[in-house]
C-alpha cells in the first residue's frame, strides 16, 4: 500500500456497495421508464431522421453533450450519416456546419439550456428541422421543436438529486434505441457495419477474404502424384506450411500430405524411401474458395482440426494455400 492510499473503513464500504446499488437501480428505473414514454412521436422522429436528405445534426450542453456525441457517433456507424456540433460554439460560427437540409436532434434535461434556446429562432429561419430530446414537456426547446421526444426521469442516481446521472442514462438509452430502429429500417447489415468499421474485429472479419491472406504462386507447397517422397519433404520444408499440395496436370487438388501424417506414418514404422506422394496422399482433401471470407477459413480449420487448408479458383484449380498463423497475422483470429 502506497503512503497516499486509503482503506475504507467497513461502514464506509457498506454505504459505498449501498450508494452504488440504489444508482444502479434508480438508473434501470429510468431506462424502463422510457418504455411508457414511447409512441407515435418516437415512429415519427425515426421517419424524419430515414427522410433527411443532409445529416442529423446533434446537439447538447454539458453532460448531455457528451451523450449527444456519443449518439451522433452510433447513429453515423450504423448508417445514418450524423455529426455533432456544440451550441456554444454555433453561436461563434459553427452555426455554418447547418444547413436547411439537415434534421437537429438537441437533447437537454431542462430544456432550458441557453446555448440551445439562443440558437432556435436561427435554426426556424434557416428551414432546419428539430427534434427535441428532453425531459420538459413545456421547455422552450420542447415547444419550439418540430418533434418532442419525453425522456424525463423521476429523479437523478445522484444522492442530491442535483449531478447528470439517471437523465443522462435515459437521453443515451434513447438514442441507441433511435439509432437500433433506423437500422432495421435502412435494412442495414453486418457487412455494412464492418465497411464503416475496417479497423476493428467485426470488419476484418468480414471484409478480409481468403485472397487477401493467402500464400501464392511458388510460395505454394505442391507436387506431381509420382513425385518421390524426398522431392515431397523438400517441398514441404522449404515453403513452411506445414502440408504440400498434390495436384494433377491440370492443377488440379488430387490430395495433400501434412506434417501429422509424416508423423502418422513414423509411428506404423513404415519405410517411406519408395513411396511416391500419390501413395503416402491423404486424398480429396477440404478446400477453400479464393473469394471466400478469411474467417469461413478459420472456421473450417477448426471444424476439421486442421491447420492448413488448400484454397482453389472458380475452376477448382490450385491457387493458393494458408495456415492458422497467416490467419493470425491478418487479426482474423
Amino acid at each position: 500500500m502506497t503512503p497516499q492510499s486509503k482503506r475504507l473503513p467497513a461502514f464506509q464500504a457498506e454505504q459505498a456497495i449501498r450508494l452504488a446499488r440504489e444508482a444502479l437501480d434508480i438508473e434501470a428505473a429510468a431506462v424502463l421508464g422510457l418504455r411508457q414514454h414511447l409512441g407515435i412521436s418516437f415512429a415519427q422522429a425515426v421517419e424524419m431522421m430515414l427522410g433527411v436528405s443532409g445529416r442529423v445534426v446533434v446537439m447538447g450542453m454539458g453532460k448531455s453533450g457528451h451523450i449527444g456525441r456519443k449518439i451522433s457517433a452510433t447513429l453515423a456507424s450504423t448508417g445514418t450519416p450524423a455529426m455533432f456540433v456544440h451550441p456554444a460554439e454555433a453561436s461563434h460560427g459553427d452555426l455554418g456546419m447547418i444547413k436547411s437540409d439537415d434534421l437537429v436532434l438537441a437533447i437537454s434535461n431542462s430544456g432550458e439550456s441557453e446555448e440551445l434556446t439562443a440558437i432556435l429562432p436561427v435554426l426556424k429561419r434557416m428551414g432546419t428541422r428539430l427534434i427535441a430530446m428532453t425531459g420538459k414537456a413545456e421547455s422552450t426547446l420542447a415547444q419550439h421543436a418540430d418533434l418532442f421526444l419525453d425522456c424525463s426521469v423521476e429523479k437523478e442516481a445522484c444522492p442530491l438529486n442535483l449531478a447528470p446521472t439517471a437523465s443522462t442514462t435515459a437521453q443515451l438509452a434513447l438514442g441507441d434505441a433511435l439509432a437500433v430502429a433506423l437500422l432495421d429500417a435502412r435494412g442495414f447489415k453486418a457487412d455494412d457495419f464492418a465497411r464503416s468499421h475496417p479497423g476493428g474485429a467485426l470488419g476484418r472479419k468480414l471484409l478480409t477474404h481468403v485472397s487477401d491472406v493467402m500464400r501464392l504462386g511458388a510460395d505454394v507447397p505442391r507436387v506431381a502424384p509420382l513425385a518421390s517422397f524426398s522431392d515431397l519433404m523438400r517441398e514441404m520444408s522449404s515453403k513452411g506450411l506445414g502440408a504440400a499440395a498434390i495436384v494433377d496436370g491440370a492443377g488440379r487438388v488430387l490430395g495433400i500430405f501434412t506434417d501429422g501424417d509424416l508423423r502418422r506414418l513414423v509411428e506404423k514404422g513404415i519405410d517411406l524411401r519408395g513411396l511416391s506422394a500419390q501413395q503416402v496422399m491423404h486424398p480429396n482433401p477440404g478446400t477453400i474458395a479464393n473469394d471466400a471470407l478469411a474467417v469461413e477459413a478459420a472456421e473450417l480449420m477448426e471444424l476439421r482440426c486442421i491447420t492448413s487448408v488448400l484454397v482453389i479458383d472458380a475452376a477448382g484449380q490450385l491457387c493458393g494455400a494458408l495456415n492458422s498463423n497467416d490467419l493470425m497475422r491478418a487479426k482474423v483470429i
